[in-house]
């Protein structure tokens, strides 16, 4: 099955994560797009409505396949059943991307919290999500990306910061990073830095990652809560700051794929190909 290319203006990589509500109107405009992103999970069924969809956008645009649930820093280890799901996934749509999140979710007989944890930032940590890693590229047969996350508590003895740690992750079992800046810049914010010095430290996190590494970049909003959290909701536009660390990061790292990442309060359409428009003329 080949994507489309003629969808896509010259050189342009951006794209949209590809949600429920905008499937039809996606597949009848046939938007200027690089490719699309859907989760992977929501199309794990042997068949059905869904993921006739995928195959059709697949027959239009390239497609990258983001997970949610493998939790890659398990000390649980993988869920062999979903793994194998995934590869079943991979060979029918046959993706340009596979990702998943530096995370863990499984715990002592297979309990599956369903959420992204945070994993501590150790030598111990990283052997374990190289090895999970590695047991995932040689079973789909690809390298895969990584993404960092946004997390609101962390663990109490990290010995690496976490862009070495994941220039080590990258350079040990040859998967890229999946760069969500909108998490750097939320993480600096839960920090306690004010948005444009959140802003520099996501720039100073960009600038320690070795470049060649990066295969895809996330932008999103978020929201802050009166008490001052700022939550990765990914329900609204990218704020200017982030945007400030995206050029940052396209100026080290050139013009990879970026995706425009909009999952709450999902607005009309136009409004993500805007979003799209904007990150496509700050690449080069």
């Amino acid at each position: 099955m080949q994507a489309a290319s003629s969808q896509a203006p010259a050189g342009a990589l951006v794209g949209i994560g590809w949600r429920q509500p905008h499937y039809e109107a996606l597949l009848e405009q046939r938007p200027g797009l690089g490719f699309i992103e859907v989760h992977s999970e929501n199309f794990f069924a042997d068949g059905g409505a869904t993921l006739a969809v995928l195959d059709a956008g697949r027959e239009a645009y390239r497609v990258s396949l983001h997970g949610v649930g493998l939790g890659l820093g398990s000390a649980a280890g993988l869920d062999d059943w979903h793994l194998e799901r995934l590869a079943r996934l991979v060979q029918r749509v046959q993706p340009d991307w596979v990702s998943d999140h530096a995370s863990f979710a499984r715990v002592g007989s297979g309990l599956h919290a369903a959420d992204l944890l945070p994993i501590p930032f150790t030598d111990e940590s990283l052997a374990l999500l190289v090895r999970h890693v590695e047991q995932v590229q040689q079973r789909l047969g690809r390298r895969m990306l990584v993404e960092n996350i946004s997390a609101y508590v962390g663990w109490a003895g990290d010995t690496l910061a976490e862009p070495e740690f994941f220039n080590e992750l990258t350079r040990r079992s040859g998967c890229g990073l999946l760069l969500d800046v909108n998490n750097l810049f939320v993480n600096a914010r839960n920090d306690g830095h004010a948005p444009e010095a959140a802003a520099r430290e996501a720039m100073r996190w960009v600038d320690a990652i070795r470049p060649g590494s990066v295969g895809e970049i996330h932008l999103a909003g978020h929201c802050e809560r009166p008490d001052g959290l700022v939550i990765d909701d990914h329900g609204s536009r990218v704020r200017d700051e982030v945007w400030r660390a995206y050029a940052h990061a396209v100026g080290r790292f050139g013009p990879v794929p970026a995706l425009i990442e909009w999952d709450t309060s999902l607005p009309e359409l136009d409004v993500l190909l805007a979003e799209a428009g904007r990150a496509r003329a700050l690449q080069p």
